[in-house]
């Protein structure tokens, strides 16, 4: 019953055709679900036992940490924050950014949207999770992450609310929890479709019972409606305070460098431009491995690429406001990390940043460019590696280059930096090769309102021809 339900849509986008004309509600619906149905094939398993692998590279990289502490990593008494802040502030970046763009994409009524929502409402909840271990793992003793929380007890102990620390734990574990609602909610109607396609019973109890008894009336559409866009209208504001919080866990510091007003909006913009990189990144597998090259086409690969676009046009004004901030405000320390940044020990890395954030992105001017899936699957990844190192240069051309020259010490990583950040990408990874399985990883429910808001579109232009 939640399939015969035609559910009003806004109108698409004029010019723009994301589904192929012949599409139908069943089509759609059986070409979406049939990654959950059928039996996995060699792709899906090499996907599973090859990040499976990695995760297991995870788990005994954080063993080992347990067993020896944080001196295996190449953390030092003034460079002190590493690999763990870097990957931290990088996951909880895409982590933002999944929820954003879904939000913002349907305040805007970005009908295409429809096709990548779902996997990058999932891609925060991994990135997020992801994210929220670092702060643990570096807290050297990682048993007592749980005074962070005003928790009543016999000593009076309390946190220190001026620790950003206190900061980040209540931001990401609100974030954490909306975004998990705000996903799931999106996906009700979906499991109402699973639970009416089940072939086994217990299919049907899963599904069912996870459905929440949708049966797709009018009045469960309105509330639903209702709900979900209030939902993505609070979405906005909560994304952008918690990326804030993010950018102030440096700005309120008194290090040199990072003591800018521009850090939160610049790591709010950093967070979008970094988690598009990465829904294009996800895109691209998941259209060749699921066979939805009917619902994922390059008109939405186009119209990402535009957003990069702009994402990297803002981020290099970003950059360039920095330095001029450092040169205006007179202050000598300042300078001296600037010009350590653009002709330091870690300049080369510098330099490619800037190459991978700013300049390749403008090859998107060019439209066969952004058509082109192997060209922008390239860019999205080198765009990642950008955003990473602009988080780990951020740290390190700071804390290696302080105010005391007497002080002045270079980082190096160590195996186990880098076992750790290759673990955790291999580990969400391995979550999204599990999400596949489970749900359908494109909103059925939200491409029919786009087939049908695309055939009243053509039956208009018919009229009028």
């Amino acid at each position: 019953m939640s399939e015969a339900v035609a559910h009003p849509a806004a109108e698409a986008p004029s010019g723009a055709t994301y589904l192929p004309r012949d599409a139908t509600y069943g089509s759609i619906t059986r070409d979406i679900a049939a990654p959950v149905f059928a039996p996995a094939g060699w792709r899906w398993w090499t996907a599973f036992l090859v990040t499976l692998a990695l995760t297991l590279v995870m788990i005994f990289a954080i063993l080992w940490l347990f067993i020896e502490g944080v001196g295996i990593w190449g953390v030092n008494a003034d460079v002190v924050w590493g690999f763990a802040i870097t990957n931290y502030v990088w996951w909880i970046g895409i982590g933002n950014a999944g929820t954003l763009i879904s939000s913002m994409l349907l305040l805007t009524r970005q009908r295409w949207r429809a096709s990548i929502n779902r996997f990058a409402e999932a891609m925060t909840l991994f990135a997020a999770a992801i994210a929220g271990l670092f702060p643990i793992l570096h807290l050297g003793r990682p048993y007592l992450f749980y005074w962070l929380v005003p928790y009543p007890n016999v000593m009076t102990l309390w946190p220190q609310w001026r620790s950003p620390l206190v900061w980040d734990l209540f931001a990401i574990a609100s974030y954490i929890i909306f975004s998990l609602l705000f996903w799931y909610t999106g996906l009700i109607p979906d499991l109402a479709s699973l639970r009416d396609r089940a072939r086994t019973r217990f299919g049907q109890l899963v599904f069912g019972a996870f459905a929440l008894g949708w049966r797709g009336s009018a009045r469960q559409w309105r509330r639903f409606d209702a709900f979900y866009w209030a939902m993505a209208a609070m979405a906005v504001p909560l994304v952008i305070s918690l990326h804030s919080v993010v950018g102030l866990d440096f700005a309120a510091g008194l290090m040199p460098g990072w003591q800018e007003t521009i850090f939160p909006p610049y790591f709010v913009v950093g967070a979008m431009f970094s988690g598009f990189a990465m829904v294009v990144t996800l895109a691209v597998p998941i259209r060749w491995g699921l066979r939805l090259e009917t619902f994922i086409t390059p008109a939405h690969f186009d119209a990402m690429a535009k957003i990069l676009l702009m994402g990297s046009i803002i981020m290099g004004a970003s950059y360039a406001t920095e330095w001029f901030l450092a040169w205006y405000a007179g202050n000598v320390a300042e300078r001296l990390v600037t010009q350590f940044e653009l002709s330091g020990s870690y300049a080369p890395l510098y330099w490619l940043m800037l190459l991978f954030n700013v300049a390749l992105p403008q090859l998107f001017w060019w439209r066969r460019t952004r058509r082109s899936l192997s060209a922008i699957f390239a860019i999205a990844i080198l765009i990642n590696v950008g955003m990473w190192l602009e988080r780990l240069l951020i740290i390190l051309n700071t804390l290696s280059h302080a105010y005391l020259p007497a002080r002045w010490s270079d980082y190096a990583p160590t195996v186990w930096d880098w076992a750790l950040l290759l673990g955790t990408l291999g580990f969400f990874t391995f979550l999204f090769v599990c999400f596949v399985r489970l749900v359908p990883a494109v909103s059925m429910h939200e491409v029919r309102q786009l087939a049908h808001a695309q055939a009243e579109l053509e039956d208009d232009d018919a009229v009028l021809a």
